[in-house]
């Protein structure tokens, strides 16, 4: 998880890779997440960035075939052996997923794909999700003004307490929550021989130092930490 992983200092590729959209600047508003503490479950939802990390940790909590809707978003052509249809637009595109399709298939693709974007729904026992079926929203840094954004990409209902013990992870135990996250690129530091380099591989091995500002409200009191990172 990647917010988990800076605090944790435990910067990886998967941290690198998902930090390349931001350039110099604040970016506020990001990686989102509110939830109540119900009956027997947990109600979340989240912003886009989590659409991954959660339709991962479902799938691979159960073997077989799942009923799935939804899109993969990618930049690039590739081949989805479970989509019969693609959309396309401003050179984005869109694989459209729905019907039942082998977990295990999923879960290989994404590994092989990590970086596209995967807005897929489907319903476990014991994990209700839903996220829209759309790209989401380039990364800009913020403007002035702090106009309120409904939090409600994606949508988690579980009953499994690890998984709220993983997602919250610095506050496991309440009844609501809402966390949101600044990120603040102070510098890109460019590989050594950039200037010799394809401009795309620059992007790829460049890496963004700043510091990520978490705010958290939780059940009537708000806390806010700090954590540096090099990714």
């Amino acid at each position: 998880m990647i917010i988990k992983k800076i605090f944790d200092k435990k910067i990886d590729d998967e941290v690198h890779s998902d930090f390349l959209k931001f350039g110099r600047g604040e970016y506020k508003n990001k990686y989102m997440i509110e939830a109540k503490k119900q009956k027997g479950r947990w109600a979340i939802k989240t912003g886009p960035e989590w659409a991954n990390y959660l339709v991962r940790k479902g799938l691979e909590r159960v073997s077989g075939k799942v009923n799935v809707t939804g899109v993969i978003v990618s930049t690039i052509k590739v081949e989805v052996p479970f989509s019969k249809e693609t959309k396309q637009f401003m050179g984005i595109k869109q694989y459209k997923v729905n019907g039942e399709v082998d977990t295990k298939e999923v879960l290989s693709f994404m590994n092989q794909y990590p970086r596209l974007f995967y807005a897929l729904t489907f319903s476990l026992p014991d994990y209700e999700l839903k996220i829209k079926a759309k790209a989401p929203k380039s990364a800009k840094p913020s403007t002035k003004g702090d106009k309120e954004i409904k939090v409600d990409f994606c949508s988690l209902k579980t009953n499994n307490p690890e998984i709220a013990k993983e997602i919250f992870f610095d506050y496991p135990i309440f009844d609501v929550i809402a966390i949101r996250h600044t990120i603040k690129i102070s510098d890109v530091i460019y590989p050594n021989e950039f200037s010799k380099m394809k401009p795309e591989d620059v992007r790829e091995r460049s890496k963004r130092k700043g510091v990520v500002v978490r705010e958290i409200t939780v059940d009537g009191r708000t806390e806010r930490k700090e954590a540096s990172f090099e990714a």
